[in-house]
């Protein structure tokens, strides 16, 4: 049995849901964020990741379902009884207090006279400890956001939920932020709830990703098993990108064999969620920067046992570290390929005939029956 007397265990959504009348936002889920992990809510808007994070921290009452922290039912308990604290996108802090005071302000409300320690460590640890007696309009965005981090975390909270946290930061502050809350996460070691609907932040930051999708978890894991091993289209276009080219099962064993644009194509049994009967039909996926592209006139020097097909380029797009290329061709059009810029080959232009090949084992099968543009728009503002 967890321990809840000082660290306060797992958090437990059991048959959680919550409908607007007729709309249902959260469809029932049971999801179990482990003690001490740094768990995200991943999808576009409107998916129901902002709602159940709002079920969690009581902003929001259930429709159905029970809210457990460690083995205590919080679900009828206002927020302000949970041992739970919330980071929004606007950070809220109070503008004619200093830092200092922002921090403490959780401490005092408790009554709590001697806060000057406890303050201190805390602004140490957001490295904010030079910053004590500026005003929040003296600080930069991510400032900003780590004194509410801060503020939130004095209060010794067994969970910390944060909405969109860095949704208002530019790019390069965002990238920064993020390895800036995984820092604090693994220092102070308590759960962090994070609800994003930028993919790579929730990779960069979390130990396990919920990939939601219409009010339903699509998919569950570590981000490298997401990202390699989709089990949805869905989560296959959401996390990064797929290619995805239509065959159809030639043979099945440890290794499935396809027909796919006049040739055949492999993948592990293993890396397979779709009907593997011969004649059946499935989705053929392989990330874009796990293929090479070779100039036709270089085919004869593929090895041999690489998945290979064959097409035209329709165009590139240099972005620095790699080329994007976009082939057309008998498995499929819009097929990407990403190539590392080390040594560019300068006949790999629009209009080359080309050869995408990669090793078999890292392609993965998915069920031919689903939408095969579903989670390619990848939206940008957050709910």
């Amino acid at each position: 049995m967890t321990d809840t007397t000082h660290t306060g265990g797992d958090v437990r959504l059991s048959g959680i849901s919550k409908s607007y009348g007729s709309f249902t936002a959260v469809h029932p889920l049971d999801l179990t964020v482990p003690q001490g992990s740094f768990f995200a809510l991943l999808g576009a808007s409107g998916c129901g990741k902002t709602t159940t994070l709002r079920m969690i921290a009581g902003l929001e009452d259930p429709t159905t379902g029970t809210v457990f922290l460690g083995d205590t039912d919080v679900t009828d308990l206002p927020p302000y009884k949970r041992p739970v604290n919330t980071v929004f996108q606007s950070y809220a802090l109070f503008p004619h207090l200093n830092i200092h005071e922002n921090v403490a302000f959780g401490l005092r409300r408790r009554g709590i006279k001697s806060v000057k320690k406890q303050v201190g460590d805390m602004l140490d640890l957001v490295q904010l400890g030079d910053k004590a007696n500026h005003k929040p309009h003296q600080l930069s965005g991510g400032q900003q956001q780590r004194v509410a981090v801060a503020r939130a975390l004095i209060n010794h909270p067994q969970v910390l939920l944060l909405d969109e946290p860095l949704g208002a930061l530019d790019l390069k502050l965002r990238r920064q932020m993020q390895l800036e809350l995984k820092r604090i996460q693994t220092e102070v070691g308590i759960t962090f709830v994070h609800v994003t609907h930028d993919q790579e932040e929730a990779m960069t930051m979390a130990d396990t990703v919920a990939v939601m999708n219409g009010g339903r978890v699509e998919q569950l894991g570590a981000p490298a098993d997401l990202y390699e091993n989709p089990r949805t289209t869905f989560v296959a276009n959401f996390l990064g990108t797929s290619n995805l080219i239509e065959a159809e099962v030639a043979e099945a064993g440890t290794e499935i064999v396809v027909t796919a644009g006049g040739g055949k194509l492999r993948l592990p049994a293993g890396r397979c969620v779709a009907d593997t009967r011969t004649g059946g039909k499935l989705l053929v996926g392989v990330r874009p920067e796990k293929i090479t592209l070779a100039h036709a006139d270089d085919a004869g020097a593929i090895a041999d046992g690489r998945n290979k097909v064959t097409g035209r380029i329709v165009a590139t797009s240099f972005i620095g570290v790699s080329t994007q290329y976009v082939v057309d061709g008998p498995a499929g059009t819009g097929l990407q390929v990403y190539e590392q810029n080390v040594e560019r080959d300068a006949r790999l232009a629009p209009g080359a005939e080309v050869v995408l090949h990669w090793n078999p084992a890292h392609t993965f099968g998915l069920d031919a029956a689903q939408d095969i543009s579903a989670g390619v728009e990848k939206v940008e503002d957050a709910t």
